[in-house]
């Protein structure tokens, strides 16, 4: 199907795809932003382009986006600092890009909020897959209703989550996990059950998990050091126990933190 180019809002010039969400691609390399432009494009995208970190700004800031492919070894200002001001902005999904597969890279990506990474070299295909999988997951089901237990309650339609009726902070995929941890009281999960049910990954570093757990509790917890609500259950993962609002936050053994 022949495409028409257009201009993206930071200059770029990137095809038009037959429609569906807006994708913002940020990454000093051309290549790599050309080829996953490419791809996303072909799969319906409308895609932006950026190569830096202002000019994402910008470009956010004309067309914002339902999405940011963000890389996070940027000139000058890097994809952390990106994420945290376009988080401050409002919320919005990002994929991060990382040269390297460090752990620490991967932690702080996730800890300024970004909701997945892909390190590279990666498969664009892949990715795409990925951009897929956090638009499904952070798009609301027309028609579903607000439900919460223990001063809790998350609304799906609007993405709003209260505690005690004030309005929480939350990334998308901590309210994705708050959600299902609210539907699903008193049942202890793996890790492994949390990245299959909340990412919709059959594989990935668990590490991911811990982190989004650690800053939920941040969040819902009276006391982060001392979790009541999301409890650790040594040797199987986390259970979310609306009943005990001021308890034991833990089971005995060996496991996550």
């Amino acid at each position: 199907m022949d495409q028409q180019p257009y201009a993206s809002p930071t200059g770029s010039s990137v095809g038009r795809g037959a429609g569906g969400a807006r994708v913002l691609v940020v990454d000093d390399d051309p290549t790599v932003a050309e080829v996953v432009s490419g791809y996303l494009d072909r799969a319906g995208y409308l895609v932006d382009r950026a190569g830096d970190g202002p000019s994402a700004l910008a470009g956010a800031a004309a067309h914002w986006p339902d999405l940011v492919v963000l890389d996070l070894m940027l000139p000058g200002m890097d994809g952390l600092e990106v994420c945290r001001r376009l988080r401050g902005r409002g919320p919005v999904p990002v994929i991060m890009l990382t040269a390297r597969g460090d752990e620490e890279d991967r932690v702080l990506g996730l800890e300024v909020g970004a909701d997945d990474y892909v390190t590279k070299p990666f498969s664009p295909r892949e990715l795409v897959l990925r951009v897929e999988s956090v638009l499904r997951r952070t798009t609301p089901r027309a028609g579903t209703r607000s439900f919460g237990a223990a001063g809790l309650v998350v609304d799906p339609a609007a993405r709003r989550a209260t505690k005690n009726g004030a309005e929480l902070a939350l990334t998308l995929r901590e309210f994705d996990l708050l959600a299902f941890f609210l539907r699903h009281p008193g049942r202890a999960y793996s890790r492994e059950d949390l990245m299959r049910e909340v990412w919709g990954w059959d594989f990935g570093d668990l590490s991911t998990v811990t982190v989004h757990v650690r800053r939920l509790r941040n969040k819902v917890e009276d006391d982060p050091a001392r979790p009541c609500l999301i409890q650790t259950v040594w040797g199987v993962g986390y259970r979310f126990d609306p009943a005990n609002p001021s308890g034991s936050s833990s089971s005995s053994g060996q496991g996550e933190e």
